[in-house]
Protein backbone atom coordinates (compact mmCIF):
# COMPACT_ATOMS: atom_id res chain seq x y z
CA UNK A 1 0.00 0.00 0.00
CA UNK A 2 2.83 2.44 0.85
CA UNK A 3 4.53 1.79 -2.49
CA UNK A 4 1.32 2.33 -4.38
CA UNK A 5 0.79 5.63 -2.51
CA UNK A 6 4.30 6.92 -3.49
CA UNK A 7 3.72 5.94 -7.12
CA UNK A 8 0.39 7.73 -7.14
CA UNK A 9 1.99 10.87 -5.62
CA UNK A 10 4.77 10.88 -8.24
CA UNK A 11 2.18 10.47 -10.97
CA UNK A 12 0.16 13.33 -9.53
CA UNK A 13 3.20 15.68 -9.37
CA UNK A 14 3.33 18.02 -12.39
CA UNK A 15 6.34 17.56 -14.72
CA UNK A 16 7.41 21.22 -14.19
CA UNK A 17 7.58 20.67 -10.43
CA UNK A 18 9.72 17.55 -10.91
CA UNK A 19 12.14 19.49 -13.13
CA UNK A 20 12.38 22.50 -10.79
CA UNK A 21 15.24 21.24 -8.51
CA UNK A 22 17.37 20.38 -11.55
CA UNK A 23 16.63 23.78 -13.08
CA UNK A 24 17.69 25.54 -9.89
CA UNK A 25 20.89 23.50 -9.77
CA UNK A 26 21.63 24.28 -13.40
CA UNK A 27 21.12 28.01 -12.85
CA UNK A 28 23.42 27.91 -9.82
CA UNK A 29 26.28 26.16 -11.63
CA UNK A 30 25.93 27.74 -15.08
CA UNK A 31 27.99 30.89 -14.30
CA UNK A 32 30.84 28.78 -12.97
CA UNK A 33 30.76 26.52 -16.03
CA UNK A 34 30.92 29.56 -18.29
CA UNK A 35 33.89 30.95 -16.34
CA UNK A 36 35.75 27.63 -16.31
CA UNK A 37 37.50 28.07 -19.74
CA UNK A 38 38.71 31.55 -18.78
CA UNK A 39 39.98 30.29 -15.43
CA UNK A 40 41.84 27.43 -17.13
CA UNK A 41 43.49 29.76 -19.63
CA UNK A 42 44.39 32.18 -16.83
CA UNK A 43 46.07 29.36 -14.94
CA UNK A 44 48.01 28.20 -18.00
CA UNK A 45 49.05 31.63 -19.25
CA UNK A 46 49.70 33.54 -16.01
CA UNK A 47 49.54 31.58 -12.77
CA UNK A 48 51.57 28.51 -13.76
CA UNK A 49 54.43 30.51 -15.41
CA UNK A 50 54.50 32.83 -12.40
CA UNK A 51 54.85 29.89 -10.00
CA UNK A 52 57.55 28.36 -12.19
CA UNK A 53 59.40 31.68 -12.22
CA UNK A 54 59.27 31.88 -8.44
CA UNK A 55 60.61 28.32 -8.23
CA UNK A 56 63.47 29.16 -10.64
CA UNK A 57 64.42 32.19 -8.51
CA UNK A 58 65.49 29.77 -5.76
CA UNK A 59 67.66 27.73 -8.16
CA UNK A 60 71.12 28.24 -9.66
CA UNK A 61 69.70 27.75 -13.12
CA UNK A 62 72.22 28.66 -15.82
CA UNK A 63 72.93 27.49 -19.36
CA UNK A 64 74.58 24.38 -17.95
CA UNK A 65 71.27 23.09 -16.58
CA UNK A 66 68.94 24.34 -19.30
CA UNK A 67 68.38 20.77 -20.52
CA UNK A 68 67.39 19.53 -17.06
CA UNK A 69 65.95 22.18 -14.76
CA UNK A 70 65.50 19.75 -11.92
CA UNK A 71 69.26 19.09 -11.77
CA UNK A 72 70.01 22.75 -11.01
CA UNK A 73 71.30 23.12 -7.42
CA UNK A 74 69.28 25.02 -4.87
CA UNK A 75 70.31 28.63 -4.32
CA UNK A 76 68.12 29.64 -1.41
CA UNK A 77 68.10 33.42 -1.17
CA UNK A 78 71.43 33.80 -2.96
CA UNK A 79 69.89 35.15 -6.15
CA UNK A 80 67.94 37.78 -4.21
CA UNK A 81 71.01 38.85 -2.19
CA UNK A 82 73.04 38.99 -5.40
CA UNK A 83 70.44 41.21 -7.11
CA UNK A 84 70.13 43.53 -4.11
CA UNK A 85 73.88 43.81 -3.49
CA UNK A 86 74.61 47.24 -4.91
CA UNK A 87 78.36 46.81 -4.43
CA UNK A 88 78.62 44.43 -7.38
CA UNK A 89 78.09 45.24 -11.06
CA UNK A 90 74.77 43.39 -11.34
CA UNK A 91 73.27 45.14 -8.33
CA UNK A 92 74.42 48.57 -9.54
CA UNK A 93 73.00 47.91 -13.00
CA UNK A 94 69.70 46.79 -11.47
CA UNK A 95 69.50 49.92 -9.30
CA UNK A 96 70.33 52.14 -12.28
CA UNK A 97 67.66 50.52 -14.44
CA UNK A 98 65.15 50.83 -11.58
CA UNK A 99 65.77 54.58 -11.30
CA UNK A 100 65.56 55.00 -15.08
CA UNK A 101 62.28 53.06 -15.09
CA UNK A 102 60.86 55.27 -12.33
CA UNK A 103 61.71 58.44 -14.23
CA UNK A 104 60.40 56.99 -17.47
CA UNK A 105 57.12 55.90 -15.86
CA UNK A 106 56.50 59.23 -14.14
CA UNK A 107 57.07 61.19 -17.36
CA UNK A 108 55.01 58.89 -19.58
CA UNK A 109 52.09 58.62 -17.17
CA UNK A 110 52.04 62.35 -16.46
CA UNK A 111 52.33 63.44 -20.10
CA UNK A 112 49.87 60.82 -21.32
CA UNK A 113 47.29 61.83 -18.72
CA UNK A 114 47.79 65.53 -19.44
CA UNK A 115 47.54 65.20 -23.23
CA UNK A 116 44.67 62.72 -23.09
CA UNK A 117 42.66 64.81 -20.63
CA UNK A 118 43.27 68.01 -22.58
CA UNK A 119 42.19 66.41 -25.85
CA UNK A 120 39.09 64.89 -24.22
CA UNK A 121 38.05 68.24 -22.73
CA UNK A 122 38.59 70.06 -26.03
CA UNK A 123 36.46 67.51 -27.87
CA UNK A 124 33.74 67.39 -25.25
CA UNK A 125 31.40 69.89 -26.94
CA UNK A 126 29.95 68.76 -30.29
CA UNK A 127 31.20 70.39 -33.49
CA UNK A 128 31.57 69.42 -37.11
CA UNK A 129 34.33 66.86 -37.59
CA UNK A 130 34.55 65.84 -33.92
CA UNK A 131 34.00 62.16 -34.72
CA UNK A 132 36.77 62.21 -37.33
CA UNK A 133 39.22 63.80 -34.89
CA UNK A 134 38.38 61.22 -32.23
CA UNK A 135 39.07 58.46 -34.74
CA UNK A 136 42.45 59.96 -35.66
CA UNK A 137 43.41 60.33 -32.03
CA UNK A 138 42.79 56.63 -31.40
CA UNK A 139 44.98 55.42 -34.28
CA UNK A 140 48.21 55.11 -32.17
CA UNK A 141 46.35 53.04 -29.59
CA UNK A 142 44.85 50.79 -32.28
CA UNK A 143 48.22 50.04 -33.88
CA UNK A 144 50.15 46.99 -32.68
CA UNK A 145 52.96 47.85 -30.29
CA UNK A 146 55.67 46.53 -32.59
CA UNK A 147 54.35 48.48 -35.57
CA UNK A 148 54.33 51.73 -33.62
CA UNK A 149 57.83 51.19 -32.20
CA UNK A 150 59.28 50.22 -35.58
CA UNK A 151 57.76 53.34 -37.15
CA UNK A 152 59.40 55.56 -34.55
CA UNK A 153 62.68 53.67 -34.93
CA UNK A 154 62.79 54.68 -38.60
CA UNK A 155 61.76 58.23 -37.75
CA UNK A 156 64.61 58.53 -35.22
CA UNK A 157 67.30 57.41 -37.67
CA UNK A 158 70.14 59.91 -37.69
CA UNK A 159 70.84 60.25 -41.42
CA UNK A 160 67.47 59.71 -43.09
CA UNK A 161 64.94 59.90 -40.26
CA UNK A 162 61.97 62.23 -40.34
CA UNK A 163 62.77 63.77 -36.94
CA UNK A 164 66.23 65.00 -37.93
CA UNK A 165 64.94 66.04 -41.32
CA UNK A 166 62.40 68.27 -39.63
CA UNK A 167 64.78 69.64 -36.99
CA UNK A 168 67.80 70.27 -39.21
CA UNK A 169 66.53 70.97 -42.73
CA UNK A 170 63.01 72.32 -42.21
CA UNK A 171 63.00 74.17 -38.88
CA UNK A 172 66.79 74.80 -38.71
CA UNK A 173 66.76 74.31 -34.93
CA UNK A 174 70.17 72.65 -34.96
CA UNK A 175 73.09 72.61 -37.36
CA UNK A 176 73.92 68.92 -36.99
CA UNK A 177 71.78 65.79 -36.92
CA UNK A 178 71.73 64.35 -33.37
CA UNK A 179 71.72 60.68 -32.49
CA UNK A 180 68.40 59.56 -31.01
CA UNK A 181 68.80 55.83 -30.52
CA UNK A 182 72.13 55.99 -28.68
CA UNK A 183 73.57 58.33 -26.11
CA UNK A 184 71.77 60.92 -24.01
CA UNK A 185 68.89 61.44 -26.44
CA UNK A 186 67.83 57.79 -26.25
CA UNK A 187 65.80 58.43 -23.09
CA UNK A 188 63.89 61.27 -24.79
CA UNK A 189 63.24 59.05 -27.82
CA UNK A 190 61.89 56.31 -25.57
CA UNK A 191 59.59 58.71 -23.69
CA UNK A 192 58.26 60.26 -26.92
CA UNK A 193 57.47 56.85 -28.40
CA UNK A 194 55.77 55.62 -25.22
CA UNK A 195 53.72 58.79 -24.81
CA UNK A 196 52.60 58.63 -28.46
CA UNK A 197 51.36 55.08 -27.88
CA UNK A 198 49.80 55.67 -24.45
CA UNK A 199 48.00 59.00 -24.49
CA UNK A 200 45.13 57.83 -26.77
CA UNK A 201 44.15 55.31 -24.10
CA UNK A 202 43.97 58.12 -21.53
CA UNK A 203 41.96 60.13 -24.03
CA UNK A 204 39.52 57.24 -24.51
CA UNK A 205 39.02 56.66 -20.78
CA UNK A 206 38.62 60.33 -19.92
CA UNK A 207 36.19 60.81 -22.82
CA UNK A 208 34.05 58.00 -21.44
CA UNK A 209 34.18 59.59 -18.00
CA UNK A 210 33.10 62.97 -19.35
CA UNK A 211 29.92 61.42 -20.74
CA UNK A 212 28.73 60.77 -17.17
CA UNK A 213 28.97 64.42 -16.09
CA UNK A 214 25.52 66.06 -16.36
CA UNK A 215 25.39 69.02 -18.73
CA UNK A 216 23.20 70.85 -16.22
CA UNK A 217 26.23 71.40 -13.99
CA UNK A 218 28.08 73.26 -16.72
CA UNK A 219 24.99 75.28 -17.63
CA UNK A 220 24.42 76.28 -14.01
CA UNK A 221 28.08 77.23 -13.61
CA UNK A 222 27.99 79.31 -16.80
CA UNK A 223 24.89 81.13 -15.56
CA UNK A 224 26.67 81.87 -12.27
CA UNK A 225 29.53 83.44 -14.22
CA UNK A 226 32.11 80.67 -13.96
CA UNK A 227 34.72 80.73 -16.70
CA UNK A 228 36.19 77.78 -18.58
CA UNK A 229 39.05 77.30 -16.11
CA UNK A 230 36.73 77.42 -13.13
CA UNK A 231 34.38 74.90 -14.70
CA UNK A 232 37.25 72.53 -15.42
CA UNK A 233 38.66 72.98 -11.92
CA UNK A 234 35.37 72.84 -9.99
CA UNK A 235 33.32 70.40 -12.08
CA UNK A 236 35.36 68.40 -14.58
CA UNK A 237 38.36 67.32 -12.50
CA UNK A 238 36.40 66.45 -9.31
CA UNK A 239 33.87 64.46 -11.36
CA UNK A 240 36.68 62.59 -13.10
CA UNK A 241 38.45 61.66 -9.86
CA UNK A 242 37.25 58.00 -9.75
CA UNK A 243 38.12 57.55 -13.43
CA UNK A 244 41.55 59.14 -13.03
CA UNK A 245 42.38 56.98 -10.03
CA UNK A 246 41.94 53.81 -12.08
CA UNK A 247 43.53 55.34 -15.18
CA UNK A 248 46.73 56.41 -13.41
CA UNK A 249 47.15 52.97 -11.83
CA UNK A 250 46.69 51.17 -15.15
CA UNK A 251 49.12 53.51 -16.94
CA UNK A 252 51.66 53.03 -14.17
CA UNK A 253 51.52 49.23 -14.36
CA UNK A 254 51.66 49.21 -18.15
CA UNK A 255 54.66 51.49 -18.47
CA UNK A 256 56.67 50.16 -15.54
CA UNK A 257 56.50 46.71 -17.16
CA UNK A 258 56.98 47.95 -20.72
CA UNK A 259 59.31 45.71 -22.69
CA UNK A 260 58.15 45.94 -26.30
CA UNK A 261 58.87 49.63 -26.85
CA UNK A 262 62.52 49.72 -25.66
CA UNK A 263 63.30 46.31 -27.13
CA UNK A 264 62.12 47.28 -30.61
CA UNK A 265 63.75 50.71 -30.46
CA UNK A 266 67.16 49.64 -29.17
CA UNK A 267 67.42 45.89 -29.68
CA UNK A 268 69.04 43.46 -27.26
CA UNK A 269 71.35 46.03 -25.67
CA UNK A 270 69.81 49.37 -24.78
CA UNK A 271 71.81 52.52 -23.98
CA UNK A 272 72.43 53.10 -20.30
CA UNK A 273 70.26 56.22 -20.42
CA UNK A 274 67.24 54.16 -21.54
CA UNK A 275 67.96 50.79 -19.95
CA UNK A 276 64.61 49.98 -18.35
CA UNK A 277 64.16 47.34 -15.69
CA UNK A 278 62.45 44.95 -18.09
CA UNK A 279 65.47 45.08 -20.42
CA UNK A 280 67.84 44.53 -17.51
CA UNK A 281 65.93 41.42 -16.48
CA UNK A 282 65.96 40.21 -20.10
CA UNK A 283 69.71 40.81 -20.35
CA UNK A 284 70.40 38.91 -17.12
CA UNK A 285 68.19 35.99 -18.13
CA UNK A 286 68.73 35.56 -21.87
CA UNK A 287 72.02 37.33 -22.59
CA UNK A 288 73.99 36.29 -19.51
CA UNK A 289 72.11 32.98 -19.24
CA UNK A 290 71.53 33.44 -15.51
CA UNK A 291 67.90 32.44 -15.27
CA UNK A 292 67.94 32.19 -11.48
CA UNK A 293 69.03 35.81 -11.01
CA UNK A 294 66.67 37.00 -13.73
CA UNK A 295 63.75 35.23 -12.07
CA UNK A 296 64.70 36.74 -8.71
CA UNK A 297 64.67 40.19 -10.30
CA UNK A 298 61.26 39.47 -11.79
CA UNK A 299 59.90 38.40 -8.40
CA UNK A 300 61.30 41.58 -6.82
CA UNK A 301 59.61 43.61 -9.54
CA UNK A 302 56.33 41.80 -8.89
CA UNK A 303 56.57 42.49 -5.15
CA UNK A 304 57.35 46.15 -5.78
CA UNK A 305 54.35 46.56 -8.08
CA UNK A 306 52.08 44.78 -5.60
CA UNK A 307 53.30 47.06 -2.81
CA UNK A 308 52.82 50.23 -4.86
CA UNK A 309 49.37 49.08 -5.97
CA UNK A 310 48.30 48.27 -2.41
CA UNK A 311 49.53 51.62 -1.06
CA UNK A 312 47.92 53.50 -3.95
CA UNK A 313 44.57 51.78 -3.48
CA UNK A 314 44.75 52.38 0.26
CA UNK A 315 45.46 56.09 -0.16
CA UNK A 316 42.87 56.63 -2.88
CA UNK A 317 40.26 54.66 -0.96
CA UNK A 318 40.91 56.71 2.16
CA UNK A 319 40.67 59.94 0.16
CA UNK A 320 37.41 58.79 -1.41
CA UNK A 321 35.89 57.98 1.98
CA UNK A 322 36.94 61.36 3.41
CA UNK A 323 35.45 63.12 0.38
CA UNK A 324 32.15 61.29 0.86
CA UNK A 325 32.05 62.37 4.50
Amino acid sequence: MAGATEVSRAAATPPAARRRPWARLRRAWLPYLLLLPAVCFELLVHVVPMLVGIWISFKKLTQFFIGDWGAAPAAGLTNYRFALDFDNAVGRALLHSFLVTCGFTVLVVGLSWLIGTGAAVLLQDPFRGRGLLRTYFLVPYALPAYTAAITWEFMFQRDNGLVNRLLVHELHLTSHAPFWLIGDNSFAALVITAVWRTWPFAFLVVTAGLQNIPADLYEAAAIDGAGVRQRIRRITLPSLRPVNQVLVLVLFLWNFNDFNTPYVLFGNVAPQQANLLSLQIYDTSFQSWNFGSGSAMSVLLLLFLLLVTAVYLLLTGRGRRSADV
